[in-house]
């Protein structure tokens, strides 16, 4: 007998049987866990990402259209809580390094952030000869670098988009950007 697709799981599961959100969470953990990991290179942290992916797909389940790939839907809650994640871990804030007076000698010895006139030139310059390459690329392969870069589409909202397979879609990506390169030189 062949296993349940993951739409027909979701269908189950919203009728009331809570077997098959059991089956999907053992299908995907490992994978969710693995791409948790890869953000955070931590196995505590990784935990607990996993479990508020987890979290987070329980409580938003109903909203899932099952005429779209369950896996792409989860693995983009799983990046943005990857990343939301070490956003509030990573963030300390500057008044830790006030001393009794409020002096922060932290705040007060940072150079500049801001780009030198020539980072600014180097960049503008550079972005340049890119657009200029994407201008010579043929119109699909404009659109997907589009998409992908100035819409920040992942490759299987692109497919979807297009009504193209995801293959097809970051095949045209990689040759794009193979073109663009033989193009800049």
């Amino acid at each position: 007998m062949p296993e349940p697709t993951d739409a027909d799981l979701i269908k189950q599961y919203l009728k009331g049987d809570e077997k098959p959100l059991e089956i999907l969470i053992k299908r995907y953990l490992r994978p969710v866990y693995g791409l948790a990991f890869s953000y955070s290179r931590n196995q505590a942290d990784a935990d607990d990402i996993t479990q508020e992916v987890f979290v987070k797909v329980w409580r938003h389940i109903k909203k899932f259209d099952c005429e779209k790939s369950f896996k792409a839907w989860l693995f983009t809650i799983a990046k943005n809580t990857s990343l939301d994640f070490l956003k509030k871990k990573r963030a300390i804030p500057f008044s830790v390094f006030e001393n009794e007076n409020g002096y922060n000698f932290v705040a007060d010895s940072l150079a500049s952030q801001s780009p030198s006139p020539l980072q600014e030139a180097e960049k503008k310059e550079a972005k340049s000869f890119v657009s200029s390459a994407i201008k010579h690329l043929s119109s699909n392969y404009q659109k997907i670098i589009f998409l992908r870069h100035d819409k920040d589409m992942t490759f299987q909202e692109i497919a979807d988009f297009l009504g193209e397979s995801i293959n097809t879609v970051k095949s045209r990506y990689r040759r794009a950007i193979i073109n663009i390169k033989k193009i800049i030189g």
